[in-house]
């Protein structure tokens, strides 16, 4: 009798064949790379767990750094001396581009119809020169966070411009002061001087109409309207954000927004399923939003694209094993069972139809467009040079925000740094 191990053998031989492998005599041990972003590591560890008693093999969980850009670093040291140390990378939306030279094309080893069921943005956006270098495994975009019982408190409404946040926040804060909560602020996001502040500074840039980087190339960033939203989000450093604010990521603004120190708080589509959590103090107290607009023509509300996607190292010692593994993680359950425990926003199309998980998350369907015509980060204009970039966004971001630096000086300097670049466009 064929044992589910032999057949799945059989399966693979073409692609073992191609590869110029052979169908291990035994087990093997798969190596992954997990952030340890909120609840994410635990449901990678399921995850992978789940795969590894099913297929008889073993699966090591490596730990990264939390900073995607520290994370980049680490990733680009290891990759670039050929190590074998990881099989399989958990990789942002916008490293494809960086890291494809040193990844495997899975489109020989994981089946069209699996591979159909993705939204076909994501599964461009990881196609280098025609290999699919990574499998989508969540979708993200930035969203604005609210307490219901605060809003309601002090007479205030969701607000659609960030003119509206300053006051509301200003407001609640004042008065949650006022009753004894010294430790309270208004609005909490991120801005420590990483990848993470490039997304909030490209929201706050494309809510007023401005840009970053034109489609021909060419930097935009030294506008009036790149410099009034950089203007607005300065003004809120000591005032309705605390100054700390300066080097707080994703989790450090959720610690202080799920302690209940926070009426408003912008971040990720996972933080939701925490905020709500059996021993938040902050349970059904929540609202999710669009992040709001700015002020002009050309003003809207938008929200960073973000997620991870799963990749392969082409220095794996089990490749074709190691694509099994991101196969499965990347699928209809796994990916089901990640929307319902920690608002992992899917990839999978069809998985927005799936009463469970609208139940668990309301605002998947609520802000769907939020989530798929989210604003992209333009690695794909910039390619290998992306890292480069953003560095110097959020440099320049984070001068102006720190008062080191004026928007209109910081901005033109950037705009700058980015032709010498770019060489007019030419990236």
């Amino acid at each position: 009798m064929a044992t589910a191990r032999s057949l799945r053998c059989a399966a693979f031989a073409a692609a073992l064949a191609t590869l110029g492998t052979a169908c291990p005599a035994a087990a093997v041990t798969i190596t992954l790379s997990c952030s340890a972003l909120g609840t994410e590591l635990e449901l990678c560890r399921e995850g992978a767990e789940a795969w590894a008693e099913a297929t008889g093999n073993t699966v090591e969980l490596v730990s990264t750094p939390n900073s995607a850009t520290d994370r980049l670093a680490l990733y680009q040291q290891m990759l670039a001396s050929g190590a074998s140390d990881i099989d399989v990378f958990v990789i942002d939306v916008i490293w494809p581009g960086i890291l494809e030279s040193h990844l495997v094309d899975l489109s020989g080893l994981v089946p069209q119809e699996d591979i159909d069921q993705h939204f076909p943005a994501i599964v461009d956006n990881n196609t280098v020169d025609g290999r699919l270098v990574a499998l989508p495994w969540f979708i993200d975009a930035g969203l604005l966070y609210y307490r219901t019982d605060l809003l309601d408190a002090y007479g205030q409404t969701v607000p659609q411009t960030w003119a509206e946040m300053a006051e509301a926040a200003a407001a609640i804060q004042e008065g949650e002061r006022a009753a004894g909560n010294a430790q309270f602020w208004g609005y909490v996001f991120q801005a420590s001087a990483y990848e993470g502040l490039t997304c909030n500074a490209l929201e706050w840039i494309d809510a007023y109409g401005g840009g970053l980087i034109g489609d021909d190339g060419r930097p935009t960033v030294d506008t009036p309207q790149a410099i009034a939203a950089l203007e607005e989000a300065a003004s809120w450093v000591g005032a309705i954000a605390p100054p700390g604010v300066l080097n707080y990521t994703e989790e450090e603004s959720r610690g202080v927004w799920q302690a209940g120190n926070a009426a408003f708080m912008r971040n990720w589509p996972y933080a939701w399923a925490l905020s709500q959590g059996e021993d938040s103090p902050i349970r059904g107290l929540v609202g999710v939003a669009a992040l709001p607009r700015g002020e002009g023509e050309g003003a809207g509300h938008t929200g960073a694209l973000g997620g991870a996607q799963l990749a392969v190292s082409r220095y794996s010692e089990h490749p074709v094993v190691a694509a099994d593994l991101v196969r499965y993680l990347a699928g209809y359950e796994e990916q089901k069972r990640r929307a319902i425990a920690g608002s992992f926003n899917p990839t999978i199309m069809a998985l927005y139809e799936d009463p469970e998980v609208l139940a668990a998350n309301p605002f998947f369907g609520e802000l769907f467009d939020t989530f798929t015509h989210a604003v992209a980060r333009p690695s794909r204009i910039t390619g290998a040079r992306y890292n480069e970039v953003s560095s110097a966004v959020f440099s320049a971001v984070h001068a102006v925000l720190s008062g080191e630096a004026a928007a209109a000086e910081a901005l033109a300097d950037l705009n700058a740094e980015l032709n010498r670049m770019s060489r007019g466009g030419r990236w």
